[in-house]
């Protein structure tokens, strides 16, 4: 039986949310709803950001099955009442800056939060990847569901993997970017991601890029981004993000991609004990193999 009494949860900005029971039909921005999905539970709507379009990002829905959920829309091209009109007990969402809804205007957040709860969980700087998930499965908790009691094992064992990974004679440079176009990249700062800080914590060598302007990103050249000599590239895979292909002409990019092993980076990837398992085992196996070559 569903729960009938008061439901509450605190979120990351300080909020508190309230139904009058649990919450059933819920609408989620897209990385969250992937999150959520991985918990057992199935959105009614998704949305995207100011960085997406008319139709999902692939990169940051995980397992959701996108053909069966409707996408509502994205940043200033979603109107609050195409949202409302899914009829929503509750909007689940993240946030960078412990203030802001990300994915939704300002304008449409208020009016959003007006006729239906809204929790938004912080992902930003500060906020560390274990903490980012257990909010989440917190989260999950109260609405009923949780992941699979095996998850946690496995998320050991490729915690395991990557410190062991690590902890040979040679350790290989790792930086993580964003492709801006031919002329320009984001160097990711792994102070700012809870994703990079994670890694570093288990041993992984990560470069950081020039002080300057930029809370999470630097934005060099890619002759700058050459000279820093990286063995693995994580390569941001969202949308917004340039593809390779693009990059070729620019001779400082064919010499990461001759030098380096180019991995797929999701920034907003599912906050998930699944997700973080293939993460953490994915970069074990690639700097295993980059190490012994």
């Amino acid at each position: 039986m569903e729960q009938s009494t008061p439901w509450e949860v605190s979120d990351d900005r300080g909020r508190l949310a309230v139904a009058g029971s649990r919450p059933l039909r819920i609408v989620a921005y897209i990385q969250a709803g992937a999150t959520l999905w991985d918990h057992g539970i199935r959105p009614v709507g998704i949305f995207g950001s100011q960085h997406d379009g008319a139709g999902p990002d692939r990169a940051k829905s995980g397992d959701l099955p996108l053909a069966e959920i409707p996408y509502l829309g994205s940043g200033g091209a979603l109107h609050p009442d195409t949202l409302l009109a899914a009829r929503p007990d509750l909007v689940v969402a993240v946030t960078y800056d412990g203030r802001q809804v990300y994915g939704l205007e300002p304008k449409t957040a208020l009016e959003v939060e007006a006729h239906v709860p809204v929790v938004s969980v912080a992902v930003g700087p500060g906020r560390g990847l274990a903490e980012v998930r257990e909010r989440f499965a917190a989260l999950a908790g109260s609405l009923g569901k949780g992941e699979p009691l095996s998850a946690a094992g496995e998320l050991d064992a490729a915690e395991d993997a990557l410190r062991q990974a690590t902890g040979g004679p040679r350790r290989p440079r790792v930086l993580a970017l964003s492709p801006a176009g031919p002329e320009r990249v984001h160097l990711a700062r792994p102070s700012a991601w809870p994703d990079l800080r994670a890694l570093a914590e288990h041993g992984v060598g990560l470069l950081e890029p020039a002080g300057g302007a930029g809370t999470n990103w630097s934005t060099v050249g890619w002759a700058e981004a050459a000279a820093l000599a990286a063995d693995i590239v994580l390569t941001d895979v969202r949308a917004n993000a340039a593809r390779p292909e693009a990059l070729r002409a620019d001779e400082n990019w064919r010499a990461i991609e001759a030098r380096a092993r180019l991995v797929p980076w999701n920034p907003e990837a599912p906050c998930s004990r699944r997700a973080h398992t293939r993460f953490f085992a994915s970069m074990a196996e690639t700097i295993r193999e980059t190490a012994g070559s």
